[in-house]
């Protein structure tokens, strides 16, 4: 794997991926555990955000201190798993711009079918964060990622929560200026294109659907 792969591993996160990995855990909690795990990777994904210097009045003296410079960051859910993760997101980020792209995928080819997009405007001008907690063929993650760059996105980084290398190195190998953040590389997909050891389906597990 290349170095534009970053395997999340705080403790934290690698204690609540077990928990949401476990079959018995009910989809409130999985949900509740999908929104503190976003949240902590959040961190790590936005480690190197830019700073400008500005001056602020304090109760005690004016002193400078650092700010966000630039556009602000869009983040685009993969729908409709990637909803998850975006809740945790905003929680730290408030003021980011949000798009979603509408993907399903078939399950006898395995690949992606979009049904609906709408994203910020002036992408070529922000960081985009695309999140998707299972990157699993990687088909659905290269289409959403094309479909962004089609709309003028420069920057692009994938949030997974758990990923496959199969669906790392399609991912690397038709994007591979995309920086690839998860907090699990697991072994590799079963014969139906799932996750192994994996969680399950996401969207199934947080909405308690089948």
């Amino acid at each position: 794997m290349s170095q534009n792969l970053t395997i999340i591993e705080h403790p934290l996160v690698q204690h609540k991926l077990t928990l949401m990995r476990r079959e018995e855990t009910p989809a409130s909690s999985f949900r509740q555990l999908l929104w503190e795990i976003s949240m902590l990777m959040t961190y790590e994904i936005t480690r190197d955000l830019p700073l400008q210097e500005v001056t602020v009045n304090t109760p005690v003296c004016q002193t400078k201190a650092p700010l966000l410079s630039g556009k602000k960051l869009a983040l685009v859910s993969i729908m409709r798993a990637g909803n998850g993760l975006l809740d945790g997101i905003l929680e730290l980020i408030p003021a980011a711009r949000v798009g979603f792209v509408g993907l399903y995928r078939d399950e006898e080819t395995l690949e992606p079918v979009e049904y609906y997009c709408k994203v910020p405007d002036q992408l070529e001008n922000r960081l985009v964060i695309a999140v998707d907690p299972m990157l699993a063929t990687g088909n659905s993650s290269v289409a959403a990622i094309s479909r962004l760059k089609d709309e003028g996105a420069k920057e692009i980084r994938l949030l997974s929560l758990v990923a496959a290398p199969e669906g790392v190195t399609c991912v690397q190998k038709a994007h591979p200026d995309v920086r690839i953040y998860t907090a699990s590389l697991d072994e590799r997909l079963n014969e139906n294109g799932y996750i192994v050891p994996g969680l399950g389906d996401a969207g199934d597990r947080m909405f308690g659907t089948r």
